[in-house]
């Protein structure tokens, strides 16, 4: 499986961004898809997970409320629309897949991972 993060950038806090996670896999379906993220010096965290037909999803805490993961089994694709931007919310982010027993929480369950999109929020 390969995927490909893309969407991030700068924006203001309260503003919103839409990051896409494309995936190369022959059962797209079968495979459970998380978001992390990444910021200088700190631990990689889990930001929102949703399993291979979409009917489930977890949200990290902090962004509970404001960030909404969605999948296209069709087009391979995952997307995170994220609201109410903090600075905070700064970070590499990061989709990874899991084809097996799923611990959406838990980084190093996921075997596959993207290649990151920078997401930077100004105050």
């Amino acid at each position: 499986v390969q995927l490909q993060a893309s969407g991030g950038g700068l924006v203001q806090a309260g503003g919103s961004l839409r990051l896409s996670c494309a995936a190369s896999a022959r059962t797209f379906s079968n495979i459970a898809v998380g978001w992390f993220r990444q910021a200088p010096g700190k631990e990689r965290e889990f930001v929102a997970g949703i399993s291979g037909d979409g009917g489930t999803t977890f949200y990290g805490n902090s962004v509970l409320d404001r960030f909404t993961i969605t999948r296209d089994n069709d087009k391979n694709m995952v997307d995170l629309l994220m609201n109410g931007l903090k600075p905070e919310d700064t970070a590499v982010y990061y989709c990874a897949a899991e084809a097996g027993m799923w611990s959406p929480q838990n980084h190093r369950q996921y075997d596959y991972w993207g290649q990151g999109t920078q997401v930077t929020v100004s105050s």
